[in-house]
């Protein structure tokens, strides 16, 4: 049984209720002014007003400020930072000082199986990795898959949530070859982007639960 099920570029609070009911652990909302997913810290606090607190608010960031991400935390009231861009293993450092009780989420984009070996630089100052499929331009939310079977050998010391493409029709093929502490889906359950199917999203908790 996956431990973390987080379904990222919650845009809408309707949505993020169902999909909070329907067994998801976390929510992400993308903090990146470019991404046809944005959303600003003032409408993330009114989703995250409305979810039950056992939920992690995640929100998503890519090469921001320090006080820029501190500032939305606050204002989103967000449980954590996951950091999307270029961050330093030192700015991730800065901002755990700044951030003591947040949960700081470093996500790589895997190239070839050489680019596993950057995770290393953030084993101590992260709490959990995600690994995402790399695409030139966009940060995530590609739909576009890793190769799986490359990513046997990573076994991390601390907790790494699997993304990249996922969906309800290939979580559990993925989840035969490799063994994440948790999944991570956006596009895969969506209609267009910030637009979230709910009816993927059911289908993807009863491949999970069956």
């Amino acid at each position: 049984m996956i431990k973390r099920v987080k379904i990222c570029g919650i845009t809408r609070a309707s949505q993020g209720r169902a999909i909070a009911q329907f067994g998801a652990t976390a929510l992400g909302f993308i903090c990146v002014s470019k991404s046809p997913r944005y959303i600003k810290a003032e409408a993330i606090a009114a989703i995250t007003s409305q979810l039950p607190p056992s939920i992690d608010r995640i929100g998503v960031f890519a090469d921001a400020e320090l006080e820029e991400i501190v500032s939305v935390i606050s204002q989103g009231n967000l449980t954590g930072a996951q950091l999307h861009g270029a961050e330093s293993s030192e700015f991730c450092r800065q901002l755990r000082q700044k951030l003591p009780g947040i949960e700081l989420i470093k996500a790589l984009k895997i190239k070839t199986p050489e680019s596993l070996t950057q995770a290393k630089l953030y084993f101590d100052c992260v709490d959990t990795l995600l690994l995402d499929a790399y695409h030139p331009q966009l940060l995530g939310g590609t739909g576009e898959t890793l190769d799986w079977r490359s990513l046997q050998s990573f076994h991390p010391p601390l907790p790494w949530l699997l993304a990249g493409g996922l969906n309800p029709e290939n979580v559990a093929r993925a989840l035969q070859l490799l063994s994440p502490d948790g999944i991570d889906l956006s596009s895969g359950v969506e209609r267009s982007p910030g637009d979230k199917d709910l009816d993927k999203v059911a289908r993807l908790f009863a491949t999970l639960n069956p």
